[in-house]
């Protein structure tokens, strides 16, 4: 079970590397996002960070879904570690 753990641990660190490449990149508006590896980036975030900005309220040009997804995984690794 430890190394089942271990795994699951892992994923969520490269999600959030992956998650932080892509808020990264929002900072750089003029990048171009036909490249494959910033698509790749987009397409694997999207899914979790467009439901999570449909249910917080507007806030105009701030996007707080990344900050969300990290401090979730974050609780998610720490509840693992505890098991």
């Amino acid at each position: 079970m430890g190394s089942f753990l271990s795994l699951i641990l892992l994923a969520l660190n490269i999600y959030q590397i992956i998650l932080l490449a892509r808020v990264l990149l929002s900072w750089f508006p003029d990048i171009n996002r036909s490249n494959p590896i910033i698509q790749f980036l987009y397409d694997i975030t999207e899914p979790v960070l467009q439901p999570i900005r449909n249910a917080l309220p507007q806030t105009g040009t701030v996007d707080f879904s990344p900050l969300i997804v990290f401090l979730g995984i974050s609780v998610i690794s720490m509840l693992l570690t505890r098991l």
